[in-house]
């Protein structure tokens, strides 16, 4: 069976995105990845790479006058996450013979095939598929941002549907990010679905499946079809010699960051480089500040493996 897939990311979150497809051409099986383009450059450049297994949905095209209302009174991220929801149904009505859709962050990266994940959510019988966040409970953060994370979610074109309909409705009366009042971003609206939807969803029971750096103290990694990086952005001119990688504010076990964010690495590199043979500029995705300067000469290390120097920077 063909997998349909749907995520979405700028022109600035293109390394992230090259990464992902990579991951997936290598465990995925058979898939096609929807892409989102919030930009019309990176429109333009993912037409120019013609990468496989690939379908490009232009986000100027889509947009309704509703969401270009609510985009003027939030940040592209805000934005991004009104648009989560919305995305399946945009993949829906591209092409009607796809029944199902998981949507997936852009900074998600494939380890290995996701049967596992399908397979226990058809034997569960439900419509929709969400996942715990899993926090190790030194970083417990479900109070604020929610006991599920927006970052795997099978949809159902039918069963689903009703679902992702509330949703979408609730994302475009409010999504910020910020706590009030029992919400948070696009996210913390998944609270109460196995209250409110108890026959249609279903949560990933085996939760070694799906990791993040906010649960890498409490679950070994060998079992993860999926990492999420999330927090993990790219900067630039730390010295000549290329980028650097900010890992984050979740401190890391030393089996993490050699096998999992030192392979993720590779496929950053790889995407760096094809971007700049393209001539295209890989731009920062947030500012050096003094605290990035001090931390990454104290605890810092090279990789020289790649062709640009990459600095991996955790903090205290």
């Amino acid at each position: 069976m063909n997998e349909n897939y749907v995520t979405l990311f700028d022109s600035l979150f293109l390394p992230q995105g090259l990464a992902l497809h990579m991951s997936m051409e290598r465990h995925a099986g058979a898939y096609t990845l929807w892409i989102l383009c919030m930009d019309d450059e990176v429109f333009e450049k993912l037409g120019c790479l013609d990468l496989p297994n690939v379908r490009l949905l232009q986000l100027s095209k889509l947009e309704t006058d509703e969401l270009i209302r609510v985009k003027q009174q939030r940040t592209i991220a805000e934005y991004c996450w009104t648009l989560t929801p919305f995305s399946p149904r945009f993949v829906f009505d591209a092409d009607s013979s796809v029944q199902r859709v998981t949507y997936l962050d852009a900074d998600v990266w494939f380890r290995k095939n996701p049967r596992q994940i399908f397979r226990e959510f058809e034997e569960s019988g439900k419509q929709v598929l969400i996942t715990d966040h899993a926090y190790a409970p030194e970083y417990d953060r479900s109070a604020t941002s929610g006991q599920y994370c927006v970052q795997f979610m099978i949809f159902n074109r039918d069963g689903g549907e009703e679902i992702r309909r509330w949703w979408e409705a609730r994302c475009l009366e409010w999504c910020y990010a910020r706590a009030e009042d029992g919400k948070f971003g696009d996210q913390k609206y998944l609270d109460d679905w196995t209250e409110q939807f108890p026959e249609e969803v279903h949560v990933l029971i085996d939760k070694e499946l799906m990791l993040a750096p906010w649960n890498a103290t409490r679950f070994p990694h060998g079992r993860a079809v999926c990492w999420h990086f999330h927090e993990l952005r790219i900067l630039k001119g730390f010295s000549a010699a290329g980028y650097a990688v900010d890992c984050g504010s979740y401190p890391l076990p030393l089996v993490t960051r050699r096998y999992i964010y030192r392979e993720y690495f590779i496929d950053l590199r790889r995407a760096i480089n094809t971007i700049t043979t393209f001539g295209w500029e890989v731009r920062a995705q947030r500012r050096w500040t003094l605290n990035d300067r001090f931390f990454g000469l104290l605890l810092g290390f090279w990789r020289q493996a790649w062709r640009v120097t990459i600095h991996w920077q955790q903090p205290l």
